[in-house]
């Protein structure tokens, strides 16, 4: 099967100090203060305010997530009636519970209103008291591409172009944070089209790619056109510099070293060095069980990047592809849930992590950060001929953390056919009149969390789920 481009164990391009520089290309400024001060600042500082964006690759399947159904009532003998069949007893592994998972109530915690598919497991789903499943989420689409676009700007595609800026672009060029990298954007499409460069994501393949970024480097450069590129002073002396100087790209490199040299200078890499031999990173490998470099490689690696990043002040925004694999028609009940379950216990850990740990302005991490977890859209809920899902236009998604009511489902998929339902999105109840969940809703929620100016979605947040 041909897997599209945002799949998971991307290779990687020519890795130099162009490269590097490149990832700050635009940029004058990071983070809303010269480049100099930075660098002589006496340490970081985490963001006031943080935002995590989930995004898990290839149309999960959320009968086995995040909008399950009861098999004792949707069964085998119904699915002609109902278009459901969750399906729980074929995946067939002692590691998978055949039923949703209802958190038993904890001390200290109130009685779950969520309950959870199968993949989801116990360890994401004992923070039920941080967050909010909204179901029955329109996408308008059963394309990856666009819907994939969709939830990252809160936009419908043209075709299947993006429009509008990324979500972590309108907060970093709302919010001006003061850390070195605003937003990382791991293995996902950024966009900016309207901030200046400051608000651009460094965009990153993988661990390496911002290790690279991060490093003290030779400054090798791999043309005479490059470093005539780099090197751009004054007045053209080519025609082809000339050409360059005119459309600023020369003048634009020039910063964008500077900037990269300033930030490297910083030794940021080695926060994320994870198997150095000191009490640091043990401590990082032991909470998220980092055992070798395929895990660093693999989910728990890059969950483990995003909770450093936030704590160590290095950015404000992450946004990251998580897990994959999820884009199988055939044969898929152990297989889908296998590759959500491996991405949703790195998520855990991340919680963990936030929760955990404290902030230095007060309260822990988590307090301060808002987790958006999706995916371009669902599977079928009936199963095809080939033992597996296709793409199902309804979807569901999870937000977790800052500025949100917890404990809480918001909206819901139709008992027939899992269809999107429609509400009274001023106070989430059904109503046939109503009006249907999209994106541009969840993402106007987001924005509207952090006090934020969401009117670039052109609707109202949900305003039911806003703390």
């Amino acid at each position: 099967m041909k897997k599209n481009r945002h799949d998971e164990n991307p290779h990687p391009g020519r890795r130099t100090f162009l490269k590097a520089a490149a990832g700050f290309m635009g940029s004058t400024l990071l983070g809303g203060i010269p480049f100099r001060a930075f660098a002589q600042a006496a340490q970081l500082a985490p963001a006031d305010r943080c935002f995590v964006f989930v995004y898990f690759n290839g149309g999960w399947d959320q009968l086995l997530a995040f909008d399950p159904r009861d098999p004792d009532e949707f069964t085998a003998d119904r699915a002609s009636e109902t278009k459901i069949l969750p399906g729980y007893n074929l995946i067939n592994d002692s590691n998978f519970r055949d039923r949703p998972i209802l958190p038993a109530e904890m001390v200290g915690k109130p009685r779950s209103n969520i309950d959870f598919g199968p993949a989801v497991g116990d360890a994401l789903a004992k923070h039920y008291d941080r967050m909010t499943v909204i179901r029955g989420i329109n996408m308008n689409t059963l394309g990856h591409e666009v819907g994939y676009r969709y939830f990252l700007t809160g936009k419908i595609p043209i075709g299947s172009a993006a429009r509008g800026s990324s979500t972590a672009t309108e907060i970093v060029g709302q919010m001006s944070p003061t850390v070195p990298i605003p937003s990382i954007s791991y293995n996902v499409e950024s966009y900016n089209d309207r901030y200046p460069g400051y608000a651009n994501a460094l965009r990153v393949s993988r661990r390496d790619d911002l290790l690279l970024t991060l490093r003290a480097s030779s400054n090798r450069l791999d043309t005479e056109l490059e470093n005539q590129l780099i090197n751009l002073r004054g007045e053209p002396v080519t025609c082809e510099q000339a050409a360059y100087g005119a459309r600023g790209v020369g003048t634009t490199y020039a910063n964008s070293q500077e900037q990269m040299r300033l930030v490297q200078s910083q030794g940021l890499d080695q926060a994320f060095n994870f198997l150095a031999n000191t009490p640091e990173m043990a401590a990082v490998r032991s909470r998220y069980g980092l055992t070798d470099q395929g895990s660093v490689d693999g989910e728990r690696g890059r969950a483990a990047l995003v909770g450093t990043a936030l704590k160590k002040g290095i950015a404000q925004c992450v946004t990251i592809n998580l897990t994959g694999g999820l884009d199988t028609h055939f044969g898929t009940q152990l297989t889908h849930a296998n590759n959500q379950r491996r991405g949703f216990n790195a998520l855990a850990s991340l919680v963990d992590d936030l929760r955990e740990s404290d902030h230095p302005k007060g309260g822990k991490f988590l307090d301060r950060t808002t987790i958006l977890v999706f995916s371009e859209f669902s599977r079928t809920p009936l199963i095809n001929a080939s033992g597996g899902r296709d793409h199902h236009l309804c979807n569901s998604c999870l937000l977790i953390g800052a500025g949100l009511k917890h404990n809480l489902v918001f909206g819901k998929s139709g008992d027939i056919g899992m269809s999107p339902g429609t509400f009274d999105l001023r106070t989430g109840a059904a109503d046939p009149n109503g009006e249907n969940i999209f994106p541009e809703h969840v993402i106007a929620t987001v924005l509207a969390s952090a006090g934020l100016d969401y009117s670039i979605t052109r609707v109202e947040p949900l305003r039911p789920i806003l703390a």
